[in-house]
């Protein structure tokens, strides 16, 4: 068993974030800043930091976090975005459809999952009705994502000029001898609107989520049979790296060559939010990965993370096990109740020393929690699609938005108080007390993470 997991572990590998982050010379870099008119000058960086950092109290976390992921990424963060926060599936598609109605150019969609039941196929109507109108649709799907969906759902849109390409076809002749990995797996949830409006987090299109409260309902009214998740819509500059993100996706693929559009329109000034796109592939480090470890570790007053599948390295844990002796409030949420029960046994293979460190776990009630966020110090914030497990890390494409906002940071926080009110607290001294067949089943998961 041990030489299986070896090997499967060897289709895609860890970042070594505690390498990078101990090198000192990484924190003297100068964070860059760009908005709608390209790079902005040296001091008018200086200043946005410095009234993020009287925003925040006497803390050097900025200077050091964003030192740290400008040498990383290598990629400015953008000014002058409007950053909207979407709870559950109601709201967030009740957005795109609105989004999608006010097309006029191109509508890029970029998704793990793409059902045929009643949301897939009202997707597929109201696209359908605009490239009829003369906007152009294209759509990316995972195969295996995707696999209970039939090729006559894709046909139907294709009949009609909207282009729908296959990531990594599992087939082989689908394939159609292209070398493609099975492994390897688009997980990102994507939409760009003209653009100009961009969606991503952990929202796929599938009927699983047309239920549950949204961001006005009241935090204890939950729909314990609805998937609980959380997108973002961002409006502005930072939208360009998401269509780049998804046009390189496009060509990597090989998909036929698109229809000429205006993919980049000159961008606008649309609100107060700082947003660094990230995206990830398995043939490079994840920076989402790493970002993250960068913001744990440099945490002074609280860490505040919901993920669907923690099976993370010991990387990870470290970093909230340290934070969290350090006197760092540290907070982590998962799934009460998995789709994937082996992953939930390897999340509860942690639960004993993270709760030992001083970590707060907290299992969330409902059929699914979904969601993949975390905020740090009130200020600090990532929605994507990436989880904690090795899948997401080392073999998926996957997505996240970090977000500088006070405000946004706030919407956050005050969305996971509302979610703890729905989960519960693992106890440290009764957890001590569960059963012999559940340590066994902790184990094995706890060897089986490189695959999950």
């Amino acid at each position: 068993m041990l030489v299986a997991v070896a090997g499967l572990a060897g289709c895609g590998t860890l970042p070594d974030a505690k390498g990078a982050i101990d090198s000192p010379h990484l924190y003297q870099q100068s964070p860059k800043f760009a908005g709608s008119d390209g790079p902005l000058p040296a001091d008018r960086d200086r200043r946005i930091v410095t009234r993020l950092e009287q925003r925040t109290g006497d803390t050097d976390i900025l200077d050091r976090h964003l030192a740290f992921e400008q040498a990383i990424t290598g990629s400015p963060l953008i000014v002058g975005n409007k950053v909207t926060l979407l709870k559950n599936g109601p709201d967030t598609y009740r957005a795109m459809f609105d989004a999608i109605e006010s097309a006029s150019d191109s509508i890029n969609l970029e998704t793990f999952t793409f059902d045929d039941d009643t949301v897939g196929k009202k997707f597929a109507d109201v696209l359908i009705a605009k490239q009829q109108a003369g906007v152009q649709v294209n759509i990316i799907f995972d195969d295996f994502g995707s696999n209970h969906t039939s090729d006559a759902f894709f046909e139907r849109m294709r009949g009609t000029g909207i282009r729908a390409l296959r990531f990594n076809p599992t087939s082989p002749l689908k394939r159609r001898f292209h070398l493609f990995s099975t492994n390897h797996r688009d997980h990102r949830k994507l939409m760009i609107i003209d653009g100009k409006i961009a969606f991503l987090g952990g929202i796929n299109i599938s009927g699983v989520y047309s239920s549950g409260s949204g961001s006005g309902g009241k935090p204890s009214d939950y729909d314990s049979k609805a998937w609980r998740d959380t997108d973002v819509e961002i409006e502005g500059p930072a939208v360009a790296e998401c269509q780049t993100l998804f046009l390189s996706t496009w060509q990597r693929q090989q998909g036929r060559p698109l229809s000429q559009r205006d993919y980049f329109p000159q961008p606008n000034r649309m609100g107060q939010g700082i947003v660094r796109i990230i995206g990830s592939v398995p043939q490079e480090s994840s920076l989402i990965y790493v970002t993250l470890i960068s913001a744990i570790h440099n945490a002074e007053s609280n860490v505040y993370i919901t993920d669907a599948y923690f099976a993370p390295d010991s990387q990870m844990v470290d970093e909230m096990e340290a934070a969290a002796r350090r006197g760092v409030d540290v907070r982590l949420l998962v799934p009460g109740t998995a789709d994937e029960p082996l992953i939930a046994h390897a999340a509860r293979s942690h639960y004993s020393s993270l709760l030992d460190a001083g970590v707060k776990v907290y299992e969330w009630r409902g059929k699914m929690l979904h969601a993949k966020t975390a905020t740090v110090d009130g200020v600090w914030s990532m929605v994507g699609s990436s989880n904690l497990d090795w899948w997401s890390i080392a073999r998926n494409d996957e997505i996240s938005a970090t977000i500088l906002s006070v405000h946004f940071a706030r919407e956050m926080d005050t969305m996971y108080a509302g979610d703890l009110d729905n989960a519960d607290s693992i106890d440290r001294e009764q957890w001590k007390s569960r059963s012999i067949l559940e340590r066994i089943e902790e184990g094995f998961a706890r060897i089986m993470q490189p695959m999950l």
